[in-house]
């Protein structure tokens, strides 16, 4: 009977590491770096403190992603972003009203890697997905990650321009190969009365 049961055991053992194999085997190979991409870039522990506040933004997004289309779809949104830990975190909601959905993003600040982390919420999945990581160089802020956009393996480029103290840009990009850049959504952002943009931080839109 002890030798039956340890039979099992072997066997089951060699089948988990067969089908472990053979799911590395099948993994889609890892993405090369596109250019420019690096999650080493560093920042300031300061780097959003300009956008606290009520925003206006319109939002242009590419209809169809990584197949080279060309239509984009442009809507208004109204963000509002509150700071905390002394602006080492920032939260911000984002209200699409032609849209009917809402986005929430998150960012916490690494003291010690002097680096911002970035994540996103879709109001349609309520998921946190993989963040992007990086800072500001003067006005540019670049950040970057790994994800996967419908089922696709891709590389993530943020960028945020801070234009002055009323403007603002943000776009991002996608690699499905890792050698270009598709630009898939860009955000035109001019700074509101937060008094009538926001309610308890939160857009009144």
């Amino acid at each position: 009977m002890r030798c039956h049961r340890f039979l099992r055991r072997a066997t089951l053992a060699a089948a988990c590491a067969a089908t472990t194999a053979a799911s590395a085997s099948t993994s889609p190979p890892a993405l090369p770096d596109p250019p420019g991409y690096t999650t080493a870039r560093t920042g300031g522990a300061h780097d959003f403190e300009y956008f606290a506040g009520g925003w206006r933004t319109t939002q242009h997004r590419l209809k169809a992603r990584g197949v080279g289309s060309t239509e984009w779809d442009t809507f208004p949104a109204t963000l509002c972003m509150t700071p905390y830990l002394d602006g080492r975190v920032t939260a911000d909601e984002i209200r699409f009203p032609t849209k009917g959905w809402a986005g929430f993003t998150l960012r916490s600040y690494d003291l010690a890697k002097k680096q911002w982390s970035i994540w996103w919420i879709n109001s349609t999945s309520g998921r946190l997905e993989t963040p992007v990581v990086g800072g500001f160089d003067g006005a540019r802020g670049e950040f970057y990650g790994e994800d996967v956009d419908d089922g696709r393996p891709v590389k993530v480029r943020f960028r945020w321009d801070k234009v002055d103290h009323g403007h603002a840009r943000w776009e991002q990009a996608f690699s499905y190969d890792g050698h270009a850049w598709e630009t898939n959504w860009t955000a035109d952002f001019v700074r509101a009365d937060t008094a009538s943009a926001c309610r308890d931080g939160r857009p009144r839109d």
